[in-house]
């Protein structure tokens, strides 16, 4: 039998016997690849491992443990959770279930009304445990979507999904069931049959490392007026140790929950006559967001910006030219029909920005010319998408637009990024990684050239800022390519904050111009910046990441100062009066309740400092000093203790004199 050649990830070939399959060839290039591989990538598609080979193929090894490899284990194992359910419950259906980011979910329908309770997790746990030990082969088989339809007679939503793919109306939503005019389907029993585009691992046997994590209702394709369906989340990994890491994330991230947090630190609140997705914020986590608020003017105001206020609403017309309510009016909320026009919230300040740039002529040498401003804006989530800080229906942007021309596009890109890296390291953030979007193929507006152009400044940028970045190929917006950038807190998890946009398009429609040197009409570039991405959003992301144990400067109260006894309190309202003097916020707890529970209850609000205040104290001028997880500090001068603020303040070393007053 002749020998293959196989092109490799490294640019090499190897010769192997045809009939080869992506399992053989794993084996004929060790042990160890063989027994970590559960798919394969052979010119460009993803394939099982019982694929054979062509002569010529390009092919890639998907192992357990990388991103495609784990996107594999977790749709096995979303079809096992499929297998289990429709076994214990006979006369049930399912829906989709895909694998997501650290697991996968099923949606089911059962019969009679019924639903799941958290109680029912540990039976089908077990089910797929036995599934699992069998060791049950999937086989990949593939039909026209007419006998597909037969198929799954039993089954109305995978045959919507089946009509939608025939159509061509299918989503991304539906990618990982099905696609094109031949539909595939693996079947791992007698009993089970599941449609999917796959791959999966060979057989039931190589799962095991998951734990199914609860259960929720989800409307069939997002959709209200649609059926309400049972969702079962899991999550599932390559080995056990993965597992149980991902597990004690998962803990951590319940303890450091912003929305408990928030509550129990007497932050903010979601009131329900409020209407969801809307926060009140309290008078301590006003503090917080006016020293954010005050940190970025501060700042912006250094760096060259000029501020602008733009109003809440706005007539239709501007985001009809805009463009928003072509490409957003979904995201909208209801206009509001006024005697003058129709009027809208509105949903991002960037039009607002344009006409303040449009107001008056500009000449090249007004530019870059940065606008900045603390807006608020409102924009319609889904009920269910809601979650605290992180989604919500208005938040306010640290929102910048900048107007440049092509010549100092490059130097302005690279120092936007310097800004927003500097910016999120002054809140305890190091670890950093971006993504690059460049033009999407389909649809564009702009030159080959500024598209180009644009591009190269931000990989220039990126570069220059050493930061670690991977490219999403024609992932930009029609208007321009962009950067986002991602942060790692404290338990691992990664958040994206910031973007950088470059934008082609508004200056287009609104025909912004500038004069140039040798006085002609020139089009400017538009920048949007969005630092925090939203004050709301970022404070979600802090509380979590500091686990509510703010920095001494952000802190709302930074020092409670706790009398001993009754004959103790005028000294320590002297303490206070000291402490507040030098621009510290600070509270002072009276002695009607034990010393020991008021220690504690201080301990729970996470303050940095308690100040503990006896008779020896009052003699020496000296507190006991409590530090925020350190052991307790006697006999320190009051003038010691204050200095020793003043230099943890460090830049920020000039306290607000705003917050609680004794």
């Amino acid at each position: 039998m002749a020998d293959i050649a196989i092109q490799l990830p490294d640019g090499s070939s190897r010769s192997v016997a045809s009939g080869t399959t992506v399992a053989g060839l794993a084996a004929d290039i060790g042990s160890g690849l063989a027994k970590a591989a559960v798919s394969a990538v052979v010119d460009g598609d993803e394939r099982d491992l019982n694929h054979e080979l062509a002569d010529g193929d390009q092919v890639q090894i998907v192992t357990a443990d990388s991103e495609a490899g784990l996107h594999v284990l977790r749709h096995s194992t979303a079809h096992v959770l499929a297998q289990a359910v429709l076994e214990l419950w006979p006369g049930s259906t399912f829906a989709i279930g895909p694998p997501i980011e650290n697991g996968f979910y099923y949606d089911f329908s059962l019969p009679d009304g019924q639903t799941f309770s958290d109680d029912d997790l540990e039976r089908i746990d077990a089910k797929m445990r036995n599934i699992v030990d069998a060791d049950q082969a999937f086989v990949r088989s593939e039909v026209p979507a007419s006998e597909a339809l037969k198929l799954m007679a039993d089954h109305p939503y995978k045959q919507d999904i089946i009509e939608r793919v025939s159509e061509g109306a299918a989503d991304s939503e539906l990618s990982t069931e099905a696609s094109g005019d031949i539909i595939s389907f693996y079947r791992n029993s007698d009993s089970f049959i599941d449609m999917c585009v796959g791959p999966h691992v060979p057989s039931t046997g190589r799962l095991g490392h998951f734990k199914l994590m609860s259960v929720a209702g989800a409307y069939w394709r997002g959709d209200e007026r649609q059926p309400m369906l049972q969702r079962i989340y899991g999550t599932a990994w390559a080995t056990a140790k993965q597992l149980k890491q991902h597990l004690h994330r998962l803990e951590e991230a319940a303890k450091r929950d912003h929305r408990k947090l928030a509550n129990d630190l007497d932050l903010l609140s979601f009131p329900s006559e409020l209407g969801g997705g809307l926060a009140i914020w309290h008078p301590k986590g006003a503090i917080a967001r006016k020293l954010m608020e005050d940190d970025s003017r501060r700042r912006h105001e250094e760096g060259g910006y000029s501020f602008a206020y733009t109003p809440h609403l706005a007539n239709g017309n501007l985001f009809q030219t805009s463009g928003h309510l072509d490409f957003y009016a979904d995201g909208m909320y209801p206009p509001m029909e006024m005697d003058n026009g129709t009027y809208y919230p509105k949903p991002m300040n960037c039009p607002m920005h344009v006409l303040v740039y449009r107001s008056q002529q500009r000449s090249y040498r007004e530019l870059p010319l940065r606008l900045f401003e603390l807006g608020t804006v409102y924009r319609y989530e889904r009920a269910g998408t809601l979650h605290g800080l992180m989604r919500i229906r208005g938040f306010t942007q640290d929102d910048a637009h900048i107007f440049v021309d092509q010549e100092g596009l490059a130097d302005e890109l690279a120092n936007l990024l310097n800004f927003v890296l500097d910016v999120l390291r002054s809140y305890g953030f190091e670890d950093f990684t971006a993504k690059l979007s460049t033009r999407p193929p389909e649809k564009s507006v702009g030159s080959d050239e500024i598209w180009e152009l644009a591009t190269d400044c931000l990989v220039a940028a990126l570069e220059t800022a050493e930061l670690s970045y991977e490219v999403d190929e024609g992932g930009g917006a029609f208007y321009g390519p962009k950067i986002d950038v991602d942060v790692r807190d404290a338990i691992g998890r990664s958040w994206q904050l910031s973007t950088i946009q470059a934008d082609f398009a508004l200056p287009e429609r609104f025909d912004l111009e500038y004069v140039a040197p040798d006085g002609s009409r020139k089009r400017p570039v538009m920048l949007h910046r969005a630092l925090m991405g939203s004050l709301e959003r970022f404070f979600g992301v802090l509380i979590e990441h500091y686990a509510g144990n703010f920095p001494l400067w952000l802190a709302p109260v930074q020092v409670e100062v706790l009398p001993v006894a009754e004959e103790h309190l005028a000294y320590g309202r002297e303490v206070l009066d000291r402490l507040k003097a030098a621009g510290f916020r600070c509270e002072l707890a009276e002695p009607t309740d034990p010393l020991g529970k008021r220690i504690r209850r201080a301990k729970t609000q996470k303050l940095p400092y308690v100040l503990v205040v006896g008779s020896d104290d009052e003699a020496a001028k000296t507190a006991g000093v409590n530090p925020r997880g350190g052991e307790v500090e006697r006999d320190v001068s009051v003038d010691d203790f204050l200095v020793r603020l003043e230099g943890e303040m460090g830049d920020r070393a000039a306290p607000s004199p705003i917050g609680p007053t004794g």
